[in-house]
């Protein structure tokens, strides 16, 4: 019987692949594993992060991180309405998600739990 007819017992190379990334993935697991990790963001303080700290958050780029620096230079932040007032281009949902992912002015998130919403006047209105 020629070679090509010869049944193999190995597994296609799909179903081969799949099974060696399975036991690849047991082998890293470590004996006794702990309960799952805590998935919450860590927290980046603005009056004190770096240039480099503030453009690893999502959506905030170069510029808006150099502007950041550059208006915390003239005074601190106060508070999420202090920024909101200060700085050009924080509107509402990048705030949200800055926030989302951890940065903090003061110790504070945008909003606390069991805080109402507080509308926060942006950038372009002049303050009275």
């Amino acid at each position: 019987m020629p070679a090509w007819c010869t049944p193999s017992i190995e597994p296609p190379a799909r179903r081969r692949r799949r099974l060696l990334r399975a036991l690849a993935a047991l082998a890293l697991l470590p004996i006794g594993m702990a309960p799952a990790q805590d998935l919450t963001p860590s927290t980046l303080e603005l009056n004190r992060a770096s240039r480099a700290e503030l453009e690893s958050l999502p959506g905030l780029g170069p510029a808006l991180a150099a502007q950041l620096l550059a208006t915390r230079e003239d005074a601190p932040f106060a508070d999420w309405q202090d920024l909101a007032q200060r700085v050009r281009g924080m509107g509402p949902r990048l705030r949200r998600r800055l926030s989302d992912a951890g940065l903090r002015v003061n110790g504070r998130a945008l909003v606390s739990p069991g805080e109402p919403d507080a509308p926060l006047t942006p950038a372009s209105v002049p303050r009275s």
